[in-house]
């Protein structure tokens, strides 16, 4: 792990204020609650990213569905759903 560098921003005062209140009731500090915003902030857009190249190679590989087949597919399972409701 890299070593924890100092860097400033500019935040609204609701946000600060929002932010404080969470610090407070979870016992922690802002600091680390923002460690953990960009953490996980971090983590969705490699996620996202992920996801992207994974589509962009089906595309390439010729592992896609047309429009058509799509709406077939939603009809099909909006019609098992209305005759097979979950209890």
């Amino acid at each position: 792990m890299s070593k924890a560098r100092k860097i400033r921003f500019r935040l609204d005062q609701d946000k600060i204020d929002a932010l404080d209140a969470i610090a407070y009731s979870s016992n922690s500090d802002r600091s680390s609650l923002l460690n953990e915003a960009v953490a996980n902030c971090l983590d969705l857009q490699a996620y996202h990213a992920g996801l992207i190249k994974k589509g962009l190679m089906a595309v390439k590989q010729r592992r896609t569905i047309g429009t058509a087949e799509v709406r077939a597919k939603i009809v099909s399972l909006a019609r098992s759903a209305r005759t097979n409701p979950k209890k």
